[in-house]
């Protein structure tokens, strides 16, 4: 059996199942068994809005997906130019799939920059879609193109399809009183429309989103819809698509269920919502906007219904300095951010810690340091949550592995903060909040209850026989102290940060006692249950990859080639980061070789070679773009071989 993996061209071509030729001269139509999209143009021409759109109406059809949106941070960089170029990536399949896909099998270019920066991506064969209308002299020599691309032969090794889409948008919306720029603005919603013919996407759902989407605007929602069409007949009627391809739902793919399609900010914001009401808790976001977790901020504000709170503040210390005293006062309390933020906030997380109150801190974590890539992804902020804060601070650590997987993760979070009284860092990221993919929405019985009990009286009795409340006596089996709502007759007690006495909570000063102190907190973050970490080894492999976070996907796809190419390699992916899991240096002790794949320079390797003295092995990344499958795959073999 080899061991070579196979390239993306390989793989596009074996993801062909099927062909079937209709009679009369009609169309054929091509079975797949899955298939990658990549639409791109400038940031106005909706590419977001465009593959969220064919994303939805895929994940209503079926199939499993997995998606990539790809945008600049300028708010509207110039038109036209390689900085302004935005895009999305969808891969979905009749199979379970785990990653965005390394490499388009279709791409849609708008105009000659979305050509440009997105061509190298392209494996010979695939399909290229341009916008004809776009490819101007001005345009060409803008992105730095000597000649046109589409008449050079540069392009001759892929299937290109010219279209002048903003032509035929304008020529299809000719019956609307819209002006030539209005009419243009919706040629997104017909290359959506082809794209949509081309591969059977349902139509019903885009056409009520957009009637819904421009409700107040009925003339707009009109034209939009009229494109959509225009789109879909184009592609039923032109000699230049001769094929079209069918990707069957991926019925075996995901157990019994109802399913939506769903982002991992969504998803952490309805766990969040569901953990406060498993609580019985109020929830209280204390948020400043930042990308990428602003997302969060703007659903959470939708949900009063459940005894959703939201405060915009004005500062990140501000955001988190409400959050703490709602958790004072006896909320869910969140705050959410992204890496800078995190910085900004580490000065009150400490507070929570030495206050020890339940607090949830949502890290979205994107590229760095300072303002660095605020669109892109990256890990980076590990070791800001293990250790950012002045004095010795522990917190628990959680990070989820997929989009669908961040609403169980704010479940867990809530349920750390809340059994063991003390501030949770959640570390996702930019992949994560932003990617999407299919959740099984769980029923109600399935949910932890979260459930806690307020301090409601004296837990004390002194020398002398008087019952008192004592802030920090705690419970022998979490060490987590009492929650006393203000207010509560009896139990008043002292806040703040200096340190407390133990029992008492009384401000002291005593070496003694801030030695057991610091030992007591840390030890309450050791003593905290999570589950032994699962280690997937069906042949007995002497190499171990072990990941954390949204490396899961691609660590997974890789893991998956090697194995189907003959390589045996063991798997195992890290939900909890603080504390480890009890199990895994026992896990790590089996296997001659471990390889660490992260997005930063090797933040988890070395808290694994300091705690367990295992040569643990980096493979880092730091392009602000998640893993590439065929890239670990060829790095994992590697590493196997050496």
């Amino acid at each position: 059996m080899t061991s070579q993996v196979s390239s993306p061209a390989e793989q596009a071509d074996a993801a062909v199942v099927g062909e079937q030729r209709k009679p009369g001269g009609a169309k054929d139509v091509r079975r797949l068994d899955r298939v990658i999209i990549r639409f791109a143009g400038d940031s106005g021409d909706g590419m977001q809005l465009t593959g969220d759109r064919f994303t939805s109406e895929t994940a209503s059809f079926g199939n499993d997906l997995s998606t990539l949106p790809n945008f600049p941070a300028e708010i509207r960089a110039p038109a036209g130019t390689l900085p302004g170029v935005s895009s999305f990536q969808l891969h979905f399949a009749d199979h379970d799939i785990l990653t965005p896909g390394d490499a388009p099998n279709v791409l849609v270019a708008m105009n000659p920059a979305a050509l440009k920066a997105n061509i190298g991506d392209l494996p010979r064969g695939a399909e290229i879609i341009v916008n004809t209308d776009e490819f101007t002299k001005r345009a060409l020599q803008k992105v730095g193109y000597a000649a046109d691309p589409l008449e050079d032969g540069s392009l001759d090794g892929y299937h290109l399809h010219p279209v002048p889409l903003t032509t035929l948008t304008v020529e299809a919306l000719k019956e609307f009183d819209l002006s030539r720029k209005e009419a243009e603005r919706s040629k997104n919603m017909f290359a959506l429309g082809l794209l949509s013919w081309m591969y059977h996407r349902p139509t019903e759902g885009t056409e009520k989103f957009l009637n819904t989407k421009f409700a107040k605007k009925p003339d707009i929602a009109a034209a939009n819809v009229a494109a959509f069409r225009a789109g879909w007949n184009f592609g039923e009627t032109t000699e230049d698509f001769a094929v079209s391809y069918e990707v069957a739902p991926a019925a075996k793919a995901f157990p019994v269920g109802t399913y939506r399609n769903i982002s991992g900010n969504l998803a952490l914001a309805y766990g969040l919502v569901a953990a406060s009401q498993q609580a019985d808790l109020p929830l209280f976001l204390g948020s400043y906007p930042i990308t990428p977790a602003s997302d969060i901020l703007h659903e959470l504000s939708k949900h009063k219904n459940f005894g959703v709170r939201t405060f915009q503040a004005e500062d990140e210390i501000a955001g988190i300095g409400a959050a703490l005293g709602a958790a004072f006062g006896g909320s869910l309390a969140v705050t959410t951010t992204s890496g800078p933020g995190v910085a900004l906030k580490s000065e009150t997380i400490g507070l929570a810690v030495s206050l020890e109150l339940p607090l949830l801190v949502v890290d979205i974590q994107r590229g760095g340091p300072s303002t660095g890539l605020p669109t892109k992804t990256e890990q980076a902020d590990l070791l800001q949550a293990m250790y950012g804060r002045n004095g010795e601070a522990p917190v628990p650590v959680v990070a989820p592995r997929t989009p669908a997987d961040c609403f169980d993760a704010a479940l867990e979070a809530a349920r750390i903060a809340l059994t063991y009284r003390t501030p949770v860092i959640l570390l996702s990221d930019g992949y994560l909040a932003n990617g999407s993919e299919p959740w099984r929405i769980p029923d109600l019985d399935e949910l932890p209850d979260l459930r806690v009990r307020f301090a409601t009286g004296p837990n004390h009795t002194l020398d002398d026989g008087t019952e008192v409340f004592w802030p920090y006596k705690r419970d022998p089996q979490t060490l987590a102290r009492p929650w006393a709502i203000p207010g509560t007759p009896g139990l008043e007690h002292r806040i703040g940060g200096i340190e407390k006495q133990d029992g008492t909570g009384n401000i002291s000063y005593d070496p003694a006692n801030h030695d057991f102190m610091v030992r007591t907190r840390q030890a309450k973050i050791d003593g905290i249950d999570v589950p032994d970490i699962e280690v997937d080894d069906p042949d007995g492999a002497r190499t171990l990859v072990l990941g954390w976070g949204s490396t899961y996907g691609p660590i997974t796809a890789a893991v998956r080639r090697l194995r189907g190419a003959g390589e045996a390699v063991a798997q195992a992916h890290l939900r909890h980061l603080n504390p480890f899991p009890r199990n895994l240096g026992e896990v790590l002790e089996r296997y001659g070789k471990v390889v660490v794949p992260e997005m930063n320079l090797g933040q988890l390797a070395t808290l694994i070679r300091a705690k367990y003295l295992v040569d643990a092995h980096s493979y880092n990344q730091v392009n602000g773009m998640p893993f590439k499958a065929e890239q670990l795959a060829t790095a994992l073999k590697e590493a196997i071989d050496d």
